[in-house]
């Protein structure tokens, strides 16, 4: 397949990366096309849809071999399932789906069309294969079954983020930083109230400790 685009944001790394897109509005992104497919007209309508998936790769998670049951994250890594029964990076084909906020459309600009997204969980420089408007009647089922996650406790951690940091931002990144604390990055069998933790975001290293329930940040270095 043709990498039709990339997508740039704040997080060069995978490690601050929401695990499903749409947990973390306040995280912008946009989406620069290849110059092969640098063509106005090929996103003539786009503008009236609010969501929209996208098709990518999983590019720092390739194998060259694979297997048929991997252990979820959510799960603490202790239980296998089917990688078709997750959505594991770890795939036959590393290929990756999610539906993101599609905020504006610029057509004309010196990277030529560029759409601006809000909600990706994509790192920064992924590449793209496609891009489909999302479509509620067909794409929305209210009443689908979600499986093992149905049962997974959606708990959200407190953030102390303080001026002395946090004013080295933007509204809008500390919104999304803020956003990211909150759905605790760490991996789900971490629970050291000691630790101090690493994001970098927007070209910086987010510290970070969590220590009951709260995410507290105690330092930002720029990188």
């Amino acid at each position: 397949m043709n990498i039709i685009a990339h997508i740039h944001s704040d997080l060069p790394t995978k490690f601050g990366v929401p695990r499903q897109s749409g947990l973390v509005d306040a995280l912008k992104a946009r989406i620069v096309f290849t110059e092969q497919y640098r063509a106005p007209e090929a996103l003539r309508g786009l503008e009236e849809f609010t969501h929209i998936w996208l098709i990518w790769e999983f590019s720092h998670a390739r194998r060259e071999d694979w297997s048929p049951t991997v252990r979820p994250p959510r799960l603490g890594g202790n239980r296998r399932l089917g990688v078709f029964a997750t959505r594991s990076p770890f795939r036959p084909n590393p290929i990756g789906l999610s539906c993101v906020k599609l905020e504006r459309v610029e057509l004309h600009t010196p990277e030529g069309p560029v759409l601006f997204v809000a909600g990706a969980d994509l790192m920064d420089g992924t590449p793209i294969f496609d891009i489909k408007p999302y479509v509620p009647y067909a794409d929305a089922h209210p009443n689908a079954s979600a499986g093992f996650t149905a049962a997974l406790p959606d708990a959200t951690l407190d953030v102390y983020f303080p001026d002395t940091w946090r004013n080295r931002f933007t509204e809008e990144q500390q919104a999304a930083i803020t956003g990211i604390l909150e759905r605790d990055p760490r991996p789900h069998y971490h629970d050291d109230p000691e630790r101090i933790y690493g994001m970098t975001f927007a070209g910086h290293d987010v510290r970070f400790r969590v220590e009951g329930g709260t995410a507290v940040v105690c330092g930002i270095e720029k990188l």
